[in-house]
């Protein structure tokens, strides 16, 4: 059966429901898997559970969902470039899972491994500690954090062979594997698809084995924040 998919909508076609958890793999809006974030959006879901590094940024890649309320909670790293993601929050109409980013991506990796949980330092002595199994080993403490298991992943990869044998582009790559290994349906766009045996196996970075659906399509590749030098007088 092909994996390949005509487009993020057919692709998404009965597997989305409300109140499920989704792992999205992206950096900032580096990596962000935005057509199906838009198909997402389109689909008119509601009460999702994102595990993302962050939020997007107001009206791009997650963004989006929270602004159409669409999101109910977030597991996240870092929220400091969307102002409607703080609203949101400060209002208590979002909920908020803090992780630290180290906890969050070996969270993402431990689910994909079928790890329930793992011990850490990170986040000891901290509101991240609060409520959560405290742990001596050697002397130094230690808790658990549970690993994820989401419903679906939606991730995003430069290149991929028809079944599904992924290569990420530079630093776009960052959380996409973990995410793409925690999702029982992984979903992964791509700039361009290739016959199959065609990519070096030594190049692949994501096992086909981990992704059960692909499109292909144009995106926008926003920068997040523009910073540029004044130009030199002549």
């Amino acid at each position: 059966m092909s994996k390949v998919y005509g487009s993020a909508k057919e692709a998404l076609d009965g597997i989305l429901k409300d109140g499920m958890l989704i792992a999205a793999g992206g950096f900032g809006l580096c990596g962000i898997p935005e057509l199906l974030i838009d198909a997402i959006v389109e689909s008119g879901v509601k009460d999702l559970t994102v595990a993302s590094n962050n939020a997007g940024v107001d009206g791009f890649g997650l963004g989006k969902l929270l602004e159409t309320r669409q999101i109910k909670k977030m597991m996240s790293s870092y929220v400091g470039e969307n102002a409607e993601f703080m609203r949101q929050y400060l209002s208590g109409e979002l909920e908020l899972e803090f992780n630290p980013q180290g906890t969050l991506a070996e969270r993402m990796r431990a689910g994909g491994a079928g790890i329930p949980g793992f011990y850490t330092k990170t986040g000891v002595g901290t509101v991240i500690a609060e409520g959560k199994d405290h742990k001596e080993f050697n002397g130094e403490t230690y808790i658990m954090e549970e690993g994820i298991f989401a419903d679906i992943s939606i991730v995003k990869a430069w290149k991929a062979d028809e079944t599904g044998n992924a290569i990420f582009r530079k630093t776009a790559r960052n959380f996409n594997p973990p995410a793409a290994m925690c999702g029982k349906i992984c979903i992964m766009e791509v700039e361009e698809i290739v016959p199959t045996g065609s990519l070096d196996p030594d190049h692949i970075h994501m096992p086909g084995v981990y992704v059960h659906r692909l499109i292909q399509g144009e995106h926008e590749k926003r920068i997040e924040q523009r910073t540029t030098r004044p130009r030199p007088a002549a």
